[in-house]
């Protein structure tokens, strides 16, 4: 019961509501309720505070997430790898939805038809990583710079370009664009690289396809990775390229607990995926 409420605090910490920590952990907003109550009880200090239809944690559930949540993973991670997959068991796909529209749509199409035990969830990059190190995904196909501490596997698959979109034509570098959010792991370095080429970001977007489907009605040129490009199969005349951000790249990576790989059909849907990019 312990852990299931510090699990509760940790997803409720991410969501900022119980009605949203109870859909990410399927349960009831009142057991979320719950949860959290015995969890107070247990360590006798309150840990949140009701502001209006969030939550507020408390200084003692602060120090308590610091203290316990990369052990908390570890230990959930560790606990996973010792469960056995048998044929009908479920294998969790995390991905970015950027990737899995581009690169593995078509495949895992197919796969599917010889595993139907396989669920593909998505997320941002600092999502999968938590997910697979705490064994709540099997595999992660992500993009970005991963942390500077992790206890996976990852294998680098490609760094992949980006493309400036627009409707009309482009001869040279545009002063503004429209980005994703240059906060997130996927993009952070971005920024350096246009602030020293004079481009503003007009626009800091959490949607490439929302992104390029602007560049394509005229707003302003956008961004985005190849994989956009792919899934909404832009036409060359709307893609165009400059040496100047060649180097605006995000490297694209294939993440998985060690012992996770011993499992046969882990191995074979993360050997699927590699081969893919070889």
């Amino acid at each position: 019961m312990l852990l299931e409420g510090i699990e509760t605090l940790l997803v409720l910490a991410e969501e900022g509501t119980m009605s949203r920590t109870g859909s990410r952990l399927y349960i009831s907003q009142s057991a979320v309720s719950k949860r959290i109550a015995k969890l107070e009880a247990t360590l006798g200090t309150k840990l949140i505070i009701p502001a209006g239809r969030l939550i507020k944690l408390t200084p003692d559930a602060h120090a308590l997430i610091k203290n316990v949540g990369p052990s908390f993973n570890e230990i959930r991670g560790l606990i996973f790898e010792h469960q056995n997959l048998d044929d009908q068991s479920i294998i969790t796909l995390d991905c970015s939805e950027t990737l899995v529209a581009g690169y593995l749509a078509n495949a895992l199409g197919t796969y599917f038809q010889k595993d139907k035990y396989i669920s593909i969830t998505t997320h941002h990059t600092p999502v999968i990583v938590e997910n697979v190190q705490s064994g709540k995904a099997s595999i992660g196909f992500c993009a970005g710079h991963l942390p500077a501490q992790y206890s996976f596997v990852a294998e680098h698959l490609m760094d992949e370009p980006f493309k400036l979109v627009f409707n009309q034509p482009l001869t040279a570098l545009p002063k503004a664009i429209v980005v994703n959010d240059l906060k997130n792991p996927s993009n952070i370095s971005q920024a350096a690289v246009l602030q020293k080429l004079g481009i503003t970001a007009l626009m800091e977007m959490d949607s490439y396809t929302a992104s390029a489907q602007l560049a394509l009605a005229g707003m302003a040129p956008a961004l985005v990775p190849q994989s956009i490009v792919k899934t909404l199969s832009i036409d060359d005349k709307y893609c165009f390229e400059f040496a100047e951000l060649a180097e605006l790249t995000r490297p694209i990576y294939l993440i998985y607990r060690q012992n996770s790989y011993k499992q046969p059909r882990v191995k074979n849907l993360i050997e699927t995926i590699a081969n893919l990019f070889v």
